[in-house]
């Protein structure tokens, strides 16, 4: 049986190059407001990238939307998947972020149904994020599965 993750999608996360100019772009067609995105540092005791010091240095802003969160991400250099969509594709959305209650509960869920791991970060908290494998295995795009403290 196939997990139950990608239920309630939270957030719709789209890589740009330039973010001053992508934030002015969508106020101007009256998306916003736009806030700074809490800093990623928290997740650095657990965390599961390629290249943590890049992956650290993400900007990200992001807009709640009446039924769903925009966030935009500009890579910094270095090795993250980010900069890697960036390079190779273009702009564009990198992935779908969905609620979960228990972020490590949702990975196992994952893991058990086949799924791999691209990146992973906990707070101490218990709150975090899993990234899954998936754009290039049938979903067009990185599915990401993410919780609030616990």
């Amino acid at each position: 049986m196939a997990p139950d993750l990608f239920r309630n999608l939270h957030h719709v996360c789209i890589v740009v190059r330039d973010m001053t100019a992508s934030v002015r772009y969508y106020e101007s067609i009256g998306v916003g407001p736009w806030h700074d995105f809490p800093s990623l540092e928290t997740f650095r005791h657990d965390l599961q990238v390629p290249d943590a010091d890049a992956f650290l240095k993400l900007h990200y802003r992001y807009a709640n939307l009446d039924n769903v969160q925009l966030q935009l991400c500009e890579p910094a250099p270095g090795n993250t998947p980010q900069r890697r969509f960036l390079e190779t594709q273009g702009e564009g959305v990198f992935h779908l972020g969905f609620t979960v209650p228990d972020c490590d509960a949702a990975e196992s869920q994952g893991l058990n149904a086949g799924l791999s791991v691209l990146m992973h970060g906990r707070k101490p908290d218990g709150g975090g994020f899993t990234y899954f494998e998936t754009a290039h295995r049938g979903a067009g795009v990185t599915l990401e599965v993410r919780a609030a403290a616990q």
